[in-house]
C-alpha cells in the first residue's frame, strides 16, 4: 500500500493544518495597527470633544457676564451693556459661538458613541465643521477685540469712575472670557483642519499611523 507521504497527500493536509492554526504575521500586524490606529482616533475624539465643551462653557460665560452688565445704582446716569455697539456684538457673538458649539458637542459625542461615524454625510462634515469653525472664531476675535477697545476707552472717562467702576469690571471679564472661548475655537479650527487635511489626502480622516 503507497504512503500518504510519498504522494503528497499527507504533506499538503498538514501544510493547510498548520497554516489554518497558526494566523499569518501579517494578520497579526494589521491587526495591531488597526487597534493603535482606533485609539489615536479615540483620543483625538475625546480632544475635539474637550475644545467644543470648553468653547461653549467660555463663550456662553461671556455672554450671560454681557447680559448682566449694568449699573443702575444712580438712575439719572444708569450704564447698560445695550448702551454700547461693541458690547452688543460681544453678547451677539459669544452667544453665536455658544449655540455653534452646543451642536458641536453633539456631533462629537455622536461620533464617539457610534464609533467614528459622523452626524453628517463625511464629507459634509467634514467641511461644515472646518469651514464654520473659521468664520465664527473670526467672528470671536473682532468681537473680543472690540470690546477690550471699547472697555479701555471707557476706563479713561467718567463711566467707571465710582458706582459705574463693577460696570468696567464686569466688561473687563466678558472680554477675557470671549478671549478664552475663542481660543478653544481656534484648538478646535484646527484639529478639524486637520482631519479635513488628511481626508482629502489619504481618503480617511483618521490615516493609519
Amino acid at each position: 500500500m503507497p504512503s500518504p507521504l510519498r504522494n503528497g497527500i499527507g504533506t499538503n493536509n498538514m501544510v493547510a493544518h498548520m497554516a489554518m492554526a497558526s494566523p499569518s504575521p501579517l494578520r497579526h500586524h494589521h491587526h495591531f495597527m488597526s487597534t493603535v490606529s482606533q485609539r489615536k482616533m479615540r483620543r483625538l475624539n475625546y480632544l475635539v470633544l474637550l475644545f467644543r465643551i470648553a468653547a461653549f462653557s467660555f463663550s456662553l460665560a461671556s455672554a450671560v457676564f454681557t447680559l448682566s452688565n449694568s449699573n443702575s445704582n444712580n438712575h439719572s446716569n444708569s450704564t447698560s451693556w445695550l448702551n454700547f455697539l461693541s458690547f452688543r456684538f460681544l453678547f451677539a457673538a459669544n452667544a453665536i459661538v455658544a449655540i455653534y458649539s452646543l451642536f458641536e458637542m453633539a456631533a462629537s459625542l455622536w461620533e464617539i458613541l457610534k464609533g467614528g461615524s459622523t452626524l453628517l454625510p463625511e464629507s459634509a462634515q467634514l467641511w461644515f465643521d472646518f469651514s464654520h469653525d473659521q468664520v465664527f472664531a473670526y467672528m470671536a476675535l473682532a468681537a473680543g477685540v472690540a470690546g477690550a477697545a471699547e472697555a479701555g476707552r471707557l476706563k479713561q472717562g467718567p463711566t467707571c469712575q465710582g458706582d459705574g467702576q463693577s460696570f468696567c469690571i464686569q466688561a473687563d471679564i466678558s472680554v477675557v472670557l470671549g478671549f478664552a472661548g475663542f481660543l478653544f475655537l481656534a484648538l478646535a479650527t484646527l484639529s478639524s483642519g486637520f482631519r479635513l487635511i488628511c481626508f482629502l489626502a489619504t481618503g480617511s480622516r483618521f490615516p493609519m499611523m
